[in-house]
């Protein structure tokens, strides 16, 4: 699961089919990330010194990851996500349907290195 938070993303299955949001968390034990504003719950909370009002607060559940794509920064479509390295050795995500580098996910490393 290459997610990051603060990456965009679709929602392809489920209630929220088609809704568009930012990563708020990402559970890479459990395959599940958080989604802002995506599957909205109520959770009632009891007065306390915290939260003298009480009430219902609403908070975003977390969604099976193989329930969202990733949106290509280039062409504003959802993408699926690769990994390469480059000639300096590094790895990096890239969004596999324009090749626009998403950012680097690993340092350089000499074996990796194009000779």
């Amino acid at each position: 699961m290459f997610f990051r938070i603060d990456d965009q993303v679709i929602v392809i299955a489920g209630a929220n089919k088609g809704s568009k949001g930012k990563i708020l968390k990402v559970d890479r034990k459990n395959n599940k990330v958080v989604v802002e504003g995506i599957a909205l719950v109520w959770k009632h909370v009891r007065r306390s010194q915290k939260n003298p009002q009480g009430g219902r607060l609403s908070k975003e559940m977390p969604l099976n990851a193989s329930n969202v794509m990733l949106i290509d920064p280039s062409t504003n479509d959802k993408t699926k996500v690769g990994v390469r390295f480059l000639d300096d050795g590094s790895k990096e995500r890239y969004a596999k349907s324009s090749g626009a580098s998403l950012g680097k996910i690993a340092p350089p490393r000499e074996r990796h290195a194009s000779k």
